[in-house]
């Protein structure tokens, strides 16, 4: 029996994980930044770019300035962005996005986190194909009407509202189920200023998201497997973030 307490302690180790994972990436997007144009925000467009980012994000000031400093180490690295495509079970895909400073210690741990829990490494093109890169605005089911949230999404120009999905196994619960709202790069500040105006409060992506073109239905049993893979995957430090198109 899942209690009350447990299901709460489980949102925040979820919530704390997202956060983590934010943080640590934006991390490295400043280090990256830095060690390409220079610390200073007047004449690095990129990292003054950051600064704003941050803002959008809400991200402390000293995850820049401690990032700022570490990229003068001598021994740090630039990132580089990379994706890794995954089979899952039930015919699923994944995408899995990693920044990393040691490209050939990043597909090490993914390929050995897949092959564990029993994914298969995929060419690269085979997956990303049934994804779109957007970006998301995610809003709790519990802090929005859904037609409020349709007039005022669809009315900002959202290209898409994607719905809840119901885990069974937390069905009293529904604190952590999200309205995903889909919009172009363009679009997105502006579908941003709306909530805000409408005061919807919402969570903001990290940059962007890859959304299944043809979300695929698998069976129970495959979709547990999937969900272990991608919480393993998670777990690595190179890894942001994993996509699926598993519905």
């Amino acid at each position: 029996m899942v209690t009350t307490s447990t299901k709460k302690k489980k949102r925040l180790t979820a919530q704390d994980a997202k956060k983590a994972k934010l943080y640590a990436r934006f991390g490295k997007e400043v280090v990256s930044a830095v060690k390409k144009g220079g610390s200073s925000s007047v004449s690095n467009t990129v990292l003054a770019a950051l600064f704003e980012k941050a803002k959008e994000l809400d991200i402390p000031r000293d995850i820049i300035d401690r990032n700022i400093k570490r990229a003068s180490e001598k021994d740090q690295e630039s990132y580089i962005e990379k994706f890794y495509e995954v089979y899952g079970y039930g015919g699923a895909g994944m995408i899995v996005q990693v920044l990393t400073d040691k490209i050939k210690r990043s597909v090490a741990v993914v390929r050995e986190v897949v092959k564990d829990y029993g994914g298969k490494m995929a060419d690269s093109g085979s997956i990303m194909f049934k994804f779109k890169r957007a970006r998301v605005v995610s809003i709790k089911a519990t802090d929005v009407d859904k037609d409020q949230l349709l007039a005022v999404a669809l009315d900002a120009g959202a290209d898409d509202i994607i719905e809840p999905s119901i885990d069974e196994d937390d069905s009293e619960d529904d604190s952590e189920r999200h309205y995903k709202v889909v919009s172009s790069m363009d679009n997105y500040t502006t579908i941003l200023t709306k909530l805000r105006e409408e005061g919807i409060p919402f969570e903001t992506d990290s940059g962007f998201e890859l959304i299944p073109l043809t979300p695929i239905e698998v069976d129970d049993e495959a979709m547990d497997l999937n969900k272990v893979l991608m919480s393993k995957l998670l777990e690595l430090d190179d890894v942001d973030a994993v996509y699926t198109d598993q519905k």
